[in-house]
């Protein structure tokens, strides 16, 4: 199999372990127009001149960028990354201010409590929007109080194994597995994760029973599917290093899409198996009713940044990849990345708290 081109492979591990830790939970969302602000990348709109409506050059201030995970995860070093972009391009300081909790929904909150005027921005993974809602006993709902902007980019997930598991490929996991209910489990980053997730919609389009343990994040999880102490995991990412010295085994691409970093590697298009596949895609938002000019502005501004050479390598770091979808195909995405977790959430009846 090709392996991932050399980056820093203990790094990704550091800096992307929290990627589920982070993702504490999957969402919903019939991602409806929340009215305010629109375009995104390729837009036309202002340089900085004074809007039709009157609204003053934009941005004469710092801007705050609010995470809803702590430093070190995906979310959080991506934020970073795109503020140092945005910092040079707008000739303001952008800022990255934590605001752990609730699997994103109090930095949510907090942006949707800011003043429309661009200067305060929500980067989070689209599960705040596209699962939380059927996860949570909040009536937070990001697609009715936040108007999404564009997405930054996405990890895919990874079907591995302990290293004794005795399958070589998919086809004999799902045999084994059917021929063994319940006896095999699953490891992922908490309830309501991607991870879990991810694992519950194999389980699903397979017809087959394989326990789930949650564990505090990612991390923990994947270490105990190398000690064997847990049979397998849908992992976000951050097993690279891992697979490269054999102390797991990777069987698929938890996706329909290639991996770029492991190309040779299966997908579930590949196996005929549908209606499973779920990556992992971060997004930016706005307060409602942000002055268009604004947001077609920091859209244009986005894409040009997440188009520089420098951030693709920090973001494959991560096991990531750049992608500037625009207001009209993020949207789309979290439309049916909301249906299809809603109806997931709802029928394996999956509850955080």
């Amino acid at each position: 199999m090709k392996q991932i081109h050399p980056t820093s492979l203990v790094r990704r591990t550091v800096l992307a372990a929290a990627c589920c830790g982070l993702l504490a939970a999957g969402g919903i969302a019939q991602a409806q127009s929340a009215s305010g602000a629109s375009g995104a990348s390729g837009a036309s709109g202002l340089s900085g001149a004074t809007g039709a409506t009157g609204a003053a050059a934009w941005p004469t201030k710092s801007i705050r960028v609010v995470v809803g995970f702590a430093p070190g995860g995906s979310t959080d070093v991506m934020a970073r990354v795109i503020a140092q972009g945005l910092t040079e391009a707008l000739g303001q300081t952008v800022i990255v201010e934590n605001k752990p909790g609730a699997s994103g929904n109090l930095a949510a909150g907090e942006v949707i409590k800011a003043a429309p005027d661009g200067y305060t921005v929500l980067v989070a993974p689209t599960s705040v929007e596209t699962a939380n809602p059927s996860l949570f006993k909040s009536t937070l709902l990001p697609s009715r109080d936040l108007t999404p902007l564009m997405s930054i980019g996405r990890t895919q997930m990874y079907v591995i194994t302990r290293p004794g598991l005795e399958v070589k490929d998919v086809r004999q996991l799902i045999a084994m597995a059917k021929a063994n209910p319940g006896k095999l489990n699953f490891a992922s980053a908490g309830t309501g994760t991607p991870p879990h997730l991810a694992g519950e919609l194999f389980k699903q389009s397979t017809g087959t029973f394989i326990t789930h343990v949650p564990y505090r994040g990612a991390a923990p999880a994947l270490q105990d599917v190398m000690a064997s102490q847990a049979d397998l995991a849908f992992d976000p990412g951050i097993a690279f290093p891992h697979i490269k010295s054999g102390k797991v085994k990777l069987l698929a691409v938890a996706s329909d899409k290639k991996s770029p970093f492991f190309p040779d590697v299966p997908t579930y298009a590949d196996l005929g198996i549908q209606d499973a596949g779920l990556d992992i895609w971060f997004g930016v938002w706005l307060p409602n009713n942000t002055p268009a000019e604004v947001s077609t502005r920091l859209g244009r501004e986005l894409s040009k940044v997440l188009a520089s050479a420098s951030l693709k390598q920090r973001f494959a770091d991560l096991g990531a990849e750049p992608i500037a979808l625009d207001q009209a195909e993020f949207r789309k995405l979290l439309v049916q990345e909301g249906k299809v977790l809603s109806t997931l959430i709802r029928d394996r009846k999956i509850v955080v708290e």
